[in-house]
């Protein structure tokens, strides 16, 4: 998993918050909802590569 996964991820929250503003200016609450739900995803996808990122740092520095 490379740079294309984070940059989806993060692109996942960014179009996760347009729905939920869309959602509040319009007065949908299921897109407002849909929006939070995406911004969730894409937040624990990205928390998920920088736990894997610091493995590889650590697996790194014991030289494995």
């Amino acid at each position: 998993m490379g740079i294309e996964d984070k940059i989806s991820h993060k692109a996942e929250e960014l179009k996760g918050r347009v729905k939920e503003n869309l959602g509040h200016a319009t007065g949908d609450e299921r897109l407002r909802t849909e929006g939070r739900a995406d911004q969730a995803s894409g937040s624990l996808k990205q928390a998920g590569e920088k736990v894997k990122d610091a493995g590889k740092k650590i697996k790194d520095a014991f030289g494995r």
